[in-house]
């Protein structure tokens, strides 16, 4: 029956994470875990948000390595960072990552990806948060069950009630609004919701999905919040949920403060979160950050890699955590359905991405020579659209098996300007259009590579109006969002699923940031999104990925391929647990604690 084939499958996936953790159990050492940046991607962030990879690496760090584990000592505040503010902490107020990373800690999801000590970050598959579990009665029909544990924060005037099936109806309806712009990676998928009783509730798919748990789970995506945030308090100002942690205060440019929350269904009797209260230091500069960290005041911190040199000197007993990041930067235009801009041509495009020197452009965000020569070596993988860290569907831009598509990710500025000229430039500084790319939110190394760019087309000829963007006030709310004129750099949102990317680049949604109509490529996104063979569907992913590069619409660039880096001072126990994305609130930090005898 084809029941028992979808549960089985999904029972499969699960078996193979805990087969994985038995055998990763042994052999991390200083791993990484997953929060600080959660979006951005430098300075406290590339290993931070996507460490990732079907197997990242564990990168040995010379004279630094991981605190034994003692006994655990409960208590204490933990003091984190953050780059900025976020745009909202209502999570459904932005889909910004700083709005979701937030989210984590106060707000729990029907499902949650399964961290755990020892357990490659990107091997994690969704198990239950405040589910209890699901069943698929048949392909398209799938039953969830809420824990009858889950209370609500004891905070006025929700007053630490029992969730029930309303609150979800409540939160999906939010979720699934025309005004949210991840609300059509749901309705795509999900037909109905059917709220049966206080804690049974139906989904009916519009087609089979491979992906639908993992919906369920994205940081992304669905967020439980108390109906009572309709009117009853305003969740742009407080956050109550039912999540590890209890919302404290914000200070805007100055910190944002979590508390823990003694009955959390998940906490184990009270003794989760370990730590009794978490505080984000919101700190802009990326110099204040580096003294911050190695004058003891913080406990948790990303940096450049081309500040791990001096952090190696000055403390010898930092733990250091190094995997592969699951990001992706990219080039991106406005609106490929307007035939009369230049850049409608995809020659413009693909010769622009030609301009570009991968290799050089990975050393300069990731210091990878440098480190390689001090014994820190790291994958320089190259991102497609898909990201490199994320090796189940990712198509290697430089093998043999991208075909002749490949050839528009090489460094080759002859044939970029004769592809300039093919299009009409035969002078390309006749070639009018905008760069654009925010320079307040994803560190220094991030703007470095952006000005990178500028030159590499400047060396064609090209000479483009620049664009340097405020984040929360233009560059994601607008040029992001794909309402802009010319060309946008940045970075992609870190999904779980594979599937999401083609889905925002080819679908009809609101976050399509190139408006990009192309039957084929919609085509075979929707196969991939029901195929369930292995195989099979990985054959889809790397058709789409050719055909992206050869229709010329994303080109994918090296920041966010590379590994990045937690730093840990030596009295921070992070319990070998990361998680990927903006999950960490829930999946990872409750689990960290400080050792008061280090």
């Amino acid at each position: 029956m084809a029941s028992e084939y979808w549960n089985k499958w999904w029972d499969m996936r699960s078996d193979r994470r805990r087969f994985l953790k038995t055998g990763a159990a042994t052999g991390v050492g200083a791993a990484g875990i997953a929060l600080v940046g959660c979006g951005d991607d430098d300075d406290d962030d590339d290993a931070t948000n996507t460490p990732g990879g079907l197997a990242p690496t564990n990168t040995p760090v010379p004279d630094a390595t991981a605190t034994p584990t003692p006994a655990i000592t409960p208590g204490g505040e933990l003091i984190n960072i953050r780059n900025g503010d976020p745009p909202s902490i209502n999570p459904y107020g932005s889909p910004s990552f700083e709005a979701k990373t937030h989210a984590a800690f106060v707000y729990s999801r029907l499902y949650k990806l399964g961290a755990a000590s020892g357990l490659d970050a990107a091997l994690a598959v969704p198990e239950p948060d405040a589910a209890e579990g699901h069943e698929f009665v048949d392909n398209t029909t799938v039953t969830v069950k809420l824990r009858p544990d889950v209370m609500f924060h004891d905070v006025s005037p929700v007053d630490g009630r029992q969730m029930t099936t309303e609150d979800v109806e409540f939160s999906w309806g939010l979720a699934t609004a025309d005004a949210n712009a991840n609300a059509g990676r749901l309705t795509s998928v999900v037909d109905r919701v059917e709220f049966t009783d206080d804690t049974t509730m139906t989904f009916h798919l519009k087609q089979p999905d491979a992906e639908f748990i993992d919906l369920l789970a994205d940081t992304n995506l669905l967020y439980l919040m108390p109906t009572e945030s309709d009117g009853g308090f305003d969740p742009a100002t407080q956050m109550i949920g039912s999540g590890p942690w209890l919302f404290n205060k914000y200070e805007p440019s100055v910190q944002v403060i979590y508390d823990k929350n003694p009955n959390w269904f998940a906490g184990e009797g009270g003794m989760i979160p370990y730590v009794d209260r978490h505080t984000f230091k919101i700190i802009p500069e990326a110099a204040t950050r580096l003294a911050q960290f190695l004058a003891g005041n913080l406990n948790v911190y990303g940096p450049s890699n081309n500040d791990l040199p001096q952090i190696v000197e000055q403390m010898p007993d930092v733990q250091l955590s190094g995997l592969q990041s699951q990001l992706l930067s990219f080039f991106y235009w406005s609106n490929l359905q307007d035939t009369t801009t230049p850049w409608s041509n995809p020659m413009v495009r693909q010769a622009i991405s030609m301009a570009v020197d991968r290799d050089s452009s990975f050393d300069l965000h990731y210091n990878a020579n440098e480190l390689a020569d001090a014994g820190i070596d790291m994958p320089r993988d190259w991102n497609n659209m898909i990201p490199a860290g994320m090796k189940r569907w990712w198509l290697d831009p430089q093998s043999a098996d991208h075909g002749d598509s490949g050839k528009y990710f090489q460094y080759d500025p002859t044939e970029a300007k004769a592809l300039l000229a093919a299009a009409g430039y035969d002078d390309p500084s006749t070639l009018k259009f905008k760069y654009q790319y925010t320079a307040n939110r994803y560190g220094a190394t991030f703007n470095s590579v952006a000005e990178a760019n500028l030159l590499f087309m400047q060396d064609v000829g090209l000479n483009p109006e620049v664009e340097i963007q405020d984040y929360n006030s233009v560059y994601f709310t607008q040029t992001f969002a794909g309402n802009f004129t010319g060309l946008g750099y940045g970075y992609e949102t870190p999904f779980p699923n594979g599937g999401a990317y083609p889905q925002r680049y080819f679908t009809d949604n609101v976050l399509n940031h190139s408006r990009v109509n192309d039957a084929e490529l919609l085509d075979l996104t929707a196969k991939q999104q029901q195929e369930l063979d292995e195989e099979a569907r990985r054959d889809l992913f790397h058709e789409i990925q050719r055909k992206n590069a050869e229709k010329g619409f994303y080109f994918a660039q090296q920041s966010g391929a590379g590994t990045g880096f937690v730093a840990f001072p030596k009295n921070v126990n992070f319990n070998d647990r990361r998680t990927l994305f903006y999950g960490a609130g829930t999946e990872s930090v409750p689990y960290w604690w400080i050792d008061t005898r280090a």
